[in-house]
């Protein structure tokens, strides 16, 4: 029995929670015994509490944060864990610098972003690189940008996040959403459920939904769930392009089967995406999908899937000819859908996901 101890600043609700509350769902019971630490409480506390996971707060101020590598250390003694598993650069840093305080430990660091570091931290990663027992890159770009930032590219697996099929399944009939906002149900509904943040696209989306409006007769309602800083700017955007009819706001929900189920297609306009949990589970659902061209989007969304089309960032016209591609052709968007399906069975599905996540483990312990 492996003691693994997931390590995570923010106990938040997005998607590296929610990588982190998959893998202790669903990795063997009888050979990873999960723990939770953490700086910030927030729903996933309260999700792994509910599970019988073991959770301790420590506090972490910044990355070289020695008291918070002695507390972990001690905590790691407390428990007996053998593996700190890890997910942002400061608890990563924090669970290596622990590691002089306690020898036993190995630390495995998922990268969950497609971003370049900047120069000092590139310096400070090559540093820090030895003491490395593990990585693991959530997409193929992922890892080409872990070696630029200045980590050893024999230590990183791409192991994509995957999900459960079986827990995605169903159909239209048990969504509540088109009732619940008046739309009918052959009435073309697309969702979008991103946070309200700046590298999220909401503003060029909103842009494209303006234009598909001037390009297809076709009427259609653009589902926004979440929320964030930058909600009311698209409220307000969308009242100043007279899109109200067509675009419902209905913020952050836990529903979010109940939305897929009530959905045609699923939209991702990001700027920054690794591999979205969002766009596999959608999928999973059977939607289909238009993602930007960015990150690790084209490790799913692509021609061997056939399960949606690939856009330019921050681009009106190419968003919104997507769209209408799909929604004006039925033949096109069953090949998605079926290609959707398929894919989540051939490249992302749950239990594949937790053994090459677990060969991770045992390669990091091993050294």
């Amino acid at each position: 029995m492996m003691k693994v101890l997931y390590l995570l600043n923010f106990a938040g609700k997005a998607g590296t929670e929610r990588y982190v509350e998959t893998l202790v769902r669903y990795l063997d019971h009888k050979k990873v015994e999960a723990h939770f630490a953490y700086n910030e409480g927030g729903l996933l506390v309260e999700r792994l509490q509910a599970l019988g996971v073991p959770c301790r707060r420590i506090e972490m101020r910044r990355r070289f944060d020695f008291k918070a590598a002695k507390e972990l250390a001690r905590l790691c003694e407390e428990w007996d864990i053998d593996l700190v598993h890890c997910h942002y650069l400061r608890e990563h840093y924090t669970a290596l610098l622990a590691k002089q305080y306690d020898k036993h430990i190995r630390v495995v660091y998922t990268n969950h972003f497609v971003l370049a570091n900047d120069a000092v931290t590139r310096l400070s990663n090559r540093w820090m690189d030895k003491r490395q027992d593990g990585m693991i890159a959530v997409c193929n770009k992922g890892k080409e940008q872990l070696i630029a930032n200045g980590w050893s590219g024999d230590r990183i697996h791409v192991v994509f996040n995957s999900v459960d099929p079986a827990a995605w399944a169903g159909d239209r009939s048990e969504s509540t959403l088109r009732p619940e906002l008046g739309i009918p149900e052959d009435r073309f509904v697309m969702l979008c459920a991103s946070r309200f943040a700046e590298d999220k696209g909401h503003k060029y989306l909103i842009d494209s939904l303006k234009r598909l409006t001037e390009i297809s007769s076709v009427p259609f309602t653009m589902v926004l769930a979440g929320d964030g800083p930058l909600l009311e700017p698209a409220r307000q955007q969308v009242e100043a392009l007279g899109l109200t009819e067509q675009v419902k706001f209905i913020g952050f929900r836990k529903d979010i089967k109940n939305l897929y189920k009530g959905s045609d297609l699923y939209i991702n306009s990001s700027e920054h995406e690794a591999l979205s949990y969002l766009i596999i589970e959608a999928m999973a659902a059977g939607l289909p999908v238009i993602a930007t061209d960015m990150g690790g989007n084209s490790d799913i969304v692509n021609d061997e899937a056939g399960c949606g089309l690939l856009v330019k960032y921050d681009d009106p016209v190419s968003m919104s000819d997507a769209m209408k591609r799909l929604m004006e052709d039925p033949d096109l968007l069953a090949r998605c859908k079926a290609g959707a399906l398929r894919t989540i069975d051939e490249k992302f599905e749950i239990h594949k996901w937790m053994e090459k996540t677990f060969a991770v483990y045992e390669a990091a312990a091993a050294r």
